[in-house]
């Protein structure tokens, strides 16, 4: 709405025949700076970094894991089935997971072995890729 009367200040003056007292887009804003535009950059990753540390802080949020739940082991058996093992405060329950529903399958009477985390091979004790295809090309030739 500023705008407005300047403009009809402008259109006044060129019909009088004096020439135009102030330039189209004076009261234009300008465009922010560089400053301005890695302050605002700023301010964004600020405003996600602090919602990300109140949703977890939130009652009710999905990104922390129940207490005393945990899944111990999970077995797909079909497109939409599956066959889990969960752990409920020491107990252990298999679990059938369907597109329909859960259900109780069994309660374990003791809890499975652990599972041994996977380790990536030794590179120290892999034999030579060189001498390995020289093999092979000897042989097959």
């Amino acid at each position: 709405m500023s705008l407005l009367p300047a403009t009809a200040l402008a259109v006044a003056a060129m019909a009088q025949g004096h020439p135009q007292a102030a330039p189209v887009g004076q009261h234009a804003a300008t465009a922010p700076g560089l400053f301005g535009a890695v302050m605002a950059l700023l301010a964004v990753l600020a405003l996600i970094v602090g919602l990300g540390w109140l949703l977890k802080r939130m009652p009710g949020s999905g990104f922390r894991p129940a207490e005393g739940l945990k899944l111990v082991a999970s077995l797909n058996v079909g497109a939409k089935e599956r066959v889990v093992v969960v752990e409920v405060n020491g107990q252990q329950l298999l679990l059938g997971v369907t597109g329909g529903g859960i259900s109780t399958l069994h309660t374990l009477p003791e809890p499975l072995p652990p599972v041994a985390p996977a380790t990536l091979p030794n590179l120290k004790h892999l034999p030579n890729f060189a001498q390995l295809l020289q093999q092979k090309l000897r042989k097959d030739a």
